[in-house]
């Protein structure tokens, strides 16, 4: 069983070569899989739910996009306590225990795709709790900032991150292809509309488990929530975890913090509702903001000793320096984009593409199914594969010649990519055979794949620079927490403006943000009298 770490100084060169880099290297391997894992139970509802309206469960396309937007904004509100959990409860229990979490949506995932009654509200539940999935990238990122020398950060945060974005691509190929097996026991399902995998196009008429899409991750959960236990290591020292405690102590506090971030993500999901549902109705430009104050003020005044509060006083501190806002915004653009689109792009693909979009009795309909159409789920895994595996090359690219002036180049590519998509996608949008656009489509989204995950690592790599040792991983995880509303956001924007059959309304107000973080980036980094020069 790994020990604690009562001394940790990575940036003592002589530490470093004897000692630590083997230590730092062991934590991030194991780091690398469980955040996999984590995004793939977090996103896999993008692509259950195109599933879903494969095989006629009963529920309508706005209805299964909420799907992906529960566990969306449960995961980035997870962020914000998994921020602070590893100065509060150490590296190693919080990997070990917040891995361990994954196996219960997984489990009911394939308990309730077993059956097409099973209510709405039920996956909706578990789409929350799939959440813990994507909480689990702040805690983990924050933890191995803790265990390298600024200067590899770049390439190790790089590592973490790209590979555990792998979870996308990994989640993407892996059930399509368990979907056509019987692993797990149980009855198959008979698909009503054709489907696919890598390899091409599953017809109607064939055999579906989709209740392995769940199951299917015990696999790896359960070895690499054992691995995590007697390989990891809990950092001691002051700027990590000084106050750690037992493990038992160090559990509780996970769970009431994790515990707040599922409540203010289920109460700010009711909220926005709409109120022949039982909601509120209330915007979600309101609410979002609402849950990320709420559950910050949560963490501050629950009652768990006076060490907790002094412990995350002193993380709270970020918030009065500028860099962590512009640093919010900026890596909004590239890992928000990133994440978001990969949650909405299956079934934004089988939406505008799967169906003929004409005039019948003069109003346009889109409800015939175009029998030339992509699979989705052939495609949908290209482009969050490209951008994970670019991740690495930016946090590298930037260790050489700067995070910023990578960031700024990576956006321009962003804006352009972002108007082509609009193009493209009201003409599809608009047409008896969209598949003809396609080609161009899927182009334009790999490039902006491309040019989100090499920003993904550049911005990394500037927080590493601009921050000191006891602020960057609290940082990490704070940025990444908002930039993580995008899972929620970008499939609630996509289902409106595809309700409102303008779909290029969503890519042109993202051109827009991304063009005001060109401004930001500038100001901050690159100009004459930038408050920190490239860094």
């Amino acid at each position: 069983m790994a020990k604690d770490l009562d001394i940790w100084d990575p940036e003592d060169g002589g530490f470093w070569a004897t000692e630590g880099k083997n230590i730092a290297n062991r934590n991030l391997w194991i780091s690398i899989p469980a955040l996999l894992c984590g995004f793939a139970v977090w996103m896999y509802w993008s692509i259950v739910t195109v599933q879903m309206l494969n095989l006629g469960f009963p529920f309508t396309k706005p209805e299964l996009f909420t799907l992906a937007a529960m566990g969306g904004l449960a995961g980035a509100t997870l962020r914000i306590p998994s921020s602070f959990l590893i100065r509060i409860a150490g590296g190693r229990n919080t990997l070990f225990l917040t891995t361990m979490l994954l196996m219960i949506p997984a489990i009911g995932t394939g308990i309730a795709l077993q059956d097409k009654n099973t209510p709405l509200i039920v996956y909706q539940a578990l789409a929350l709790l799939s959440g813990l999935g994507g909480g689990n990238f702040a805690s983990s990122m924050s933890n191995i900032s803790f265990f390298f020398p600024k200067k590899e950060q770049g390439l190790a945060l790089g590592l973490n991150a790209g590979l555990g974005n792998f979870g996308v691509t990994t989640m993407q190929i892996l059930i399509p292809l368990v979907m056509t097996m019987s692993l797990f026991g149980g009855h198959s399902m008979v698909l009503k509309k054709a489907s696919g995998w890598i390899f091409g196009k599953i017809p109607a008429g064939a055999e579906t488990y989709i209740h392995n899409a769940g199951f299917v991750w015990l696999l790896l959960l359960l070895p690499l929530t054992n691995l995590a236990w007697v390989g990891m290591n809990n950092i001691k020292v002051e700027h990590v975890t000084p106050n750690l405690g037992n493990p038992f102590s160090a559990f509780a506090k996970i769970l009431v913090m994790l515990g707040i971030g599922l409540g203010t993500s289920a109460i700010g999901f009711w909220l926005m509702q709409p109120l022949k549902a039982g909601g509120m109705n209330i915007s979600k430009w309101i609410v979002v903001p609402g849950v990320t104050i709420a559950t910050l003020a949560l963490l501050m005044i629950v009652p768990m000793g006076a060490q907790y509060k002094a412990a995350l006083k002193r993380q709270y501190a970020i918030f009065n320096n500028k860099h962590t806002w512009a640093m919010t915004v900026i890596y909004t653009m590239t890992f928000g984009s990133f994440i978001g689109f990969s949650a909405a792009l299956a079934l934004s693909i089988e939406v505008i593409f799967g169906f003929k979009h004409v005039m019948v009795n003069g109003v346009m309909t889109h409800t015939i199914v175009n029998p030339n159409s992509p699979s989705a789920l052939s495609y949908a895994w290209m482009a969050p594969f490209i951008g994970a595996l670019i991740r690495p090359v930016g946090g590298y690219i930037s260790d050489k010649i700067g995070g910023a002036l990578v960031t700024q180049i990576i956006s321009f590519v962003m804006v352009g990519a972002a108007f082509g998509l609009a193009y493209y996608m009201k003409a599809a949008y608009a047409s008896e055979a969209p598949e003809q656009y396609f080609g161009p489509f899927l182009g334009l989204f790999l490039l902006l794949f491309v040019a989100a995950g090499l920003g993904n690592g550049s911005t990394f790599r500037t927080i590493a620079i601009v921050f000191n040792k006891e602020q960057a991983g609290p940082v990490l995880g704070w940025t990444s927490a908002i930039a993580a509303y995008g899972a929620f956001l970008i499939p609630q924007i996509f289902g409106e403006q595809i309700k409102a059959a303008t779909p290029e309304n969503a890519l042109y107000g993202f051109a827009i943000f991304y063009a005001l973080c060109i401004i930001i980036n500038w100001w901050f980094y690159l100009r004459k009298n930038a408050y920190v020069q490239n860094p």
